[in-house]
């Protein structure tokens, strides 16, 4: 009888310990997830900046190009 009752208890400890695992991962995921989200939220303006200087560059770089090959067909 003591057998079972210590096995019961063992089966309790190690059900309460998946449920205290599973939350922690659910927890862990929502942080991360949350993290990002935030991070991105914030990261926004500053890369919707370097994106606006990047297009800009670009078409600076192709007017120039248009530029030069103008003198060379003439």
């Amino acid at each position: 009888m003591a057998l079972t009752e210590e096995n019961n208890a063992m089966l309790h400890k190690i059900r309460r310990a998946t449920r205290l695992a599973l939350f922690g991962r659910i927890l862990y995921w929502f942080v991360v997830i949350g993290l990002s989200i935030g991070a991105f939220y914030y990261l926004q303006p500053y890369i919707d900046r370097i994106l606006s200087v990047y297009t800009g560059f670009n078409n600076n770089v192709n007017s120039f190009q248009g530029f030069m090959s103008s003198f060379g067909k003439q």
